[in-house]
């Protein structure tokens, strides 16, 4: 799709009409504020280059493209213009333009230029492609042997392409951050930050202060000035997990500063822009919880533009033989082992399990399969565990959960405290997982099992 940025309706209508002729699908702005809009909206994923005018009230031409490429840094814009003096074709290739051309221009030229801009574009891209899988980054790295993961990478490699907000939903332990990475690596900022923050293990008193950052004295204890998350990614990706966790006061300023492009600082007198691609995870129903009440409907919609929903580990089982022997080649390298695949039965074993912990569940067991196996190909025995009726779930104690030996009640500390051992156990240690089924915050659980510590 080629975007036809002109002041002019009827310029637009005849440019369109050359790329009609040409065979080439366009949709076109009235301004440099439309364009920017549509990019970073839906359509922003479609579009592979820009025509753009210099000579447009408001935001002229030189200012839209210096703003685009902040935005989109490697999307192709060739300058159509009428002022075609030479400061302003050095003023254009300065700000980023891929070609400068005067109109009225003739068509052959018109699609001469179009040609050469994509395939300059198409031959960057496959070097940024191939720099990233050298890495081991990108989408080159994941595991898709199902057809759900392969089509959940086919969106995500789209959503790439551009900045669009983008929110990946999915169970605890599916692989989020994995697929945030991925779309980091292949997008035109991968050589730019990749901040993470995982949103439910920050302390409701400085989750403010975390993302946005503070100034010195702001408060008892800020003996320095510190930036916050937002500047820290500056130019490059910004991803917040969990994100419905994040208290009621953060989603208005989280709001404002996705909006505005811009965050203050907790006691800071000045507004600090940031230029950041935000990629959001939740395992809740955002949708469910905005009907609650609990999350702002306002900010769902602005992190939800691109919706990416990441299956289960159940209903991809395609992706467990071949996630299980990229474990052990990790964990036997690293624990000196020799343990090289799994036989027949122990693959029949982890294909038929349930694994409500998902892929963080199936690393963990194969973690632990590798450093006590003696054997160079893990067996069924080395995942007893998972033999069980409940795979997961540690043996409940002697006593009732709610009385003791001689048939009193249990204090209620150590009727809650059994709780949350047994959720954390049910759910191989996710801290995440735990809290959603016990009905608290990650921070609440926190709290309750490692007494006033607070997650880092």
């Amino acid at each position: 799709m080629i975007l036809i940025v002109d002041d002019d309706p009827a310029q637009r209508r005849m440019t369109g009409a050359m790329l009609t002729a040409a065979n080439r699908p366009w949709l076109d702005a009235p301004g440099g504020a439309a364009a920017l809009d549509l990019l970073s909206g839906p359509l922003g994923a479609d579009s592979r280059l820009v025509l753009l005018d210099l000579a447009m009230p408001g935001m002229d031409g030189v200012e839209t493209l210096t703003r685009l490429r902040r935005l989109r840094p490697n999307l192709p814009v060739i300058v159509l213009t009428a002022l075609g003096s030479v400061a302003n074709a050095v003023a254009a290739m300065r700000a980023g333009a891929t070609d400068f051309l005067i109109k009225p221009v003739a068509p052959e030229r018109l699609e001469t230029s179009i040609r050469n801009a994509l395939k300059l574009n198409e031959l960057a891209a496959e070097v940024r492609r191939l720099s990233a899988g050298a890495k081991g980054e990108g989408f080159s790295g994941l595991v898709a042997d199902s057809p759900a993961t392969e089509k959940a990478i086919r969106l995500a490699m789209r959503a790439a392409q551009s900045a669009i907000p983008v929110l990946i939903e999915g169970e605890s332990g599916v692989g989020k951050e994995v697929f945030a990475r991925a779309v980091h690596a292949a997008s035109e900022r991968a050589a730019r930050p990749f901040v993470a923050v995982n949103c439910g293990a920050l302390p409701e008193s400085l989750v403010e202060s975390i993302l946005f950052g503070h100034e010195k004295g702001a408060f008892t204890g800020a003996v320095a000035r510190r930036i916050g998350k937002f500047e820290e990614a500056d130019g490059g990706t910004l991803f917040l997990d969990e994100i419905g966790e994040l208290p009621p006061e953060a989603q208005v300023k989280l709001l404002r500063a996705v909006q505005e492009g811009e965050v203050d600082p907790v006691g800071g007198a000045r507004t600090v822009k940031t230029d950041i691609r935000l990629i959001s995870a939740t395992n809740r129903d955002l949708a469910a919880e905005v009907a609650a009440g609990r999350f702002r409907e306002d900010l769902y919609y602005r992190v939800s533009v691109f919706p990416l929903t990441l299956p289960p580990l159940r209903q991809r089982r395609e992706d467990i033989p071949p996630l299980a022997e990229r474990f052990i080649a990790r964990f036997s390298a690293q624990e000196g082992k020799s343990v090289v695949g799994l036989t027949d039965a122990a693959r029949a074993l982890l294909v038929s399990a349930p694994w409500p912990g998902n892929v963080r569940q199936l690393e963990n067991a194969i973690y632990r399969a590798v450093v006590l196996t003696e054997n160079r190909l893990l067996e069924p025995s080395d995942f007893s565990h998972l033999a069980s009726p409940e795979p997961g779930f540690a043996e409940p104690p002697a006593a009732h959960p709610f009385f003791d030996r001689e048939g009193h009640v249990r204090p209620l500390a150590e009727i809650e405290a059994a709780a949350l051992e047994a959720a954390l156990s049910r759910y191989d240690g996710s801290m995440s997982e735990a809290a959603r089924r016990l009905g608290i915050g990650r921070t609440t659980l926190y709290r309750k099992t490692k007494g006033e510590e607070e997650p880092a």
